[in-house]
Formats: C-alpha cells, sequence, structure tokens
C-alpha cells in the first residue's frame, strides 16, 4: 500500500502532455460508446431471488463484503462446467 501511494505521489510531479494525442473523430466516438454498450449489455447481472441452506449463507457470509460477487462467480463456473451440473442432478 505504501508503495502505491509513493507512486502516486511521483505522478503529480509529471504532468500529463496530451500533445500527441489526435482528437477522436465523432465516427470513432460512436463505434467507442457503440462498443461500450455492448460491453455493458453482456456484463449486466439480474437480480434474483434464491432459498440456501443457512449453513452454507453462512460460510459465504464469512468471507466478508463482496461474498454475493463471489456466489455469481460460482455459479457461473458451475455453469460453464456441464460435468459438475451433471454430478449436482444425479444427487
Amino acid at each position: 500500500m505504501l508503495r502505491i501511494r509513493n507512486e502516486l505521489s511521483e505522478t503529480d510531479k509529471h504532468p500529463i502532455n496530451f500533445d500527441d494525442c489526435p482528437e477522436l473523430s465523432p465516427e470513432a466516438l460512436k463505434e467507442f460508446a457503440f462498443m461500450a454498450a455492448e460491453r455493458n449489455r453482456h456484463r449486466k447481472r439480474q437480480s434474483v431471488i434464491i432459498r440456501l441452506d443457512p449453513v452454507y449463507l453462512s460460510k459465504y457470509k464469512a468471507l466478508g463484503e463482496g461474498y454475493a460477487n463471489i456466489m455469481a462467480d460460482v455459479l457461473s463456473y458451475a455453469a460453464d462446467n456441464p460435468e459438475l451440473l451433471t454430478r449436482a442432478s444425479t444427487r
């Protein structure tokens, strides 16, 4: 953390030079806006209600802030690995 603070304080001593950065055309700006909208459309998550065993929920909550994102990542991983889903459905 201290190293990052030191690096950030060093950046204040070196101003950013925009002389070699050309301005973007209106077409390029539209293309970037389209690409950003596409990226955001794929990244957007939906809220759902799910019933979980309290034991498992407490294990996730013990991970601290952001545990819901971890749960979503675990579900995504399972969905992307059909062998896990097949094993779970045979129980």
